[in-house]
């Protein structure tokens, strides 16, 4: 198979910034690009899948479908969230098809094998014949659902399916020590504090308008009437992760003056400052000094992509109209990007465009991610070249 001719000039794309292309069109809107990104990029590094707020009781399970891989979220009997294949190890059916409590046992719908919220087979009715429920060639402490590494970090499930990546906390260390600050309970605003917005675009041009801050006056210019261009930073970590921060993070105020309560023990710098980074490959996150988010991407197709937003707070039981404006307040916000990631998309058809150029004083981010992405292909590629 040639491996080159979809997407030429990588190698470019890993160059300086004052020199680089972004990425070039079969990227955004090719199938087998999109399929080999699907293993490259996003299965065989920490990926986002949901939120441990998704099952936030022990025994409840949600159904995923991440990149048409049916996957299973379970909270199970010690309180842990843990990610499974949602197929039975008999014939591969899908066991839970609906978000639901987990009365008892996980129990297949087609021959009624059950397994436990820990992934056990314990069950296995008439396996040996009518009335017997063991046969000696079936072993159940090998048929166990099968498992998908998974870590829960600022409540976020993330997932490696491929199981080569390093340990979540070594391969985002960097990450974990800058935002060591907001390493505390963080509690889900609850079904007013949750949406989703549906793109026609591709996932990386979420990321990459999320990066960075360029964009701000004439995209959102609300938010720069009073956080400027002038008053945000780069955030960059080749390789890792890369954003953007302010340094005039205005609280939201009720009419009362009322705020939503500071996260305990935080340093100076975050009375007025706020991060919003991208950790690599497509999760989304802002902290500030009483509230964050997560938005996880989840690619529907080279050309599609669904943003699922969740907002945090530092206690549980905030107030109510607050968490409501806040959820409209950055709804809003989410929802003035998407004329341009949509725009982007468009573009990329546009037969001769060789994937753009960067501001070397205002693009960093945005080309520190393309560079990423570039190196998991090239990573990928290589042994298929060699062969």
């Amino acid at each position: 198979m040639d491996i080159t001719h979809k997407s030429p000039d990588l190698g470019n794309v890993r160059s300086p910034i004052d020199m680089a292309n972004g990425l070039p069109n079969s990227h955004y809107i090719n199938a087998d690009v999109f399929e080999e990104e699907r293993q490259a990029v996003l299965f065989d590094n920490w990926a986002g899948l949901g939120v441990g707020a998704d099952v936030p009781d022990i025994g409840d399970a949600k159904p995923v479908t991440f990149l048409g891989m049916p996957l299973l979220l379970v909270r199970d009997r010690i309180g842990a969230v843990r990610v499974f294949q949602n197929i039975c190890r008999h014939r591969g059916m899908i066991l839970v098809a609906e978000p639901r409590k987990i009365e008892g046992a996980i129990r297949c719908p087609y021959h009624s094998w059950c397994y436990s919220t820990e992934g056990k087979l314990i069950s296995t009715p008439h396996v040996g014949g009518p009335g017997q429920n063991t046969h000696e060639g079936i072993d159940k402490n090998l048929l166990g659902l099968i498992e998908v590494r998974s870590h829960v970090w600022m409540d976020v499930v993330w997932i490696n399916i491929s199981g080569t990546a390093l340990p979540f906390e070594e391969a985002n260390a960097d990450l974990l020590a800058r935002w060591t600050e907001f390493d505390k309970p963080l509690y889900h605003g609850g079904f007013d504090s949750r949406f989703e917005l549906e793109v026609n675009c591709n996932w990386k041009l979420a990321v990459e308008n999320y990066c960075e801050s360029y964009h701000l006056p004439w995209v959102h210019p609300g938010l720069n009437s009073y956080s400027r261009l002038e008053d945000h930073y780069h955030i960059e970590l080749a390789d890792k992760y890369s954003g953007q921060g302010t340094l005039v993070y205005r609280q939201l105020k009720g009419e009362d003056g009322k705020t939503f309560p500071d996260f305990e023990g935080l340093s100076d710098k975050w009375n007025t400052a706020a991060e919003y980074i991208t950790a690599y490959p497509n999760v989304l996150l802002g902290v500030h000094r009483d509230h964050a988010f997560a938005i996880i991407l989840t690619p529907q197709g080279p050309e599609k992509t669904i943003e699922s937003i969740h907002l945090y707070y530092a206690e549980q039981g905030t107030d109510a109209e607050l968490r409501a404006r806040n959820t409209t307040q950055w709804k809003e916000v989410f929802e003035e990007d998407i004329f341009v990631v949509e725009g982007m998309q468009r573009g990329r058809h546009a037969v001769g465009f060789d994937g753009g150029r960067f501001s070397p004083a205002m693009d960093g981010p945005t080309h520190m991610f393309h560079s990423w992405v570039a190196g998991q292909m090239e990573r990928h590629r290589a042994p298929l070249a060699a062969e």
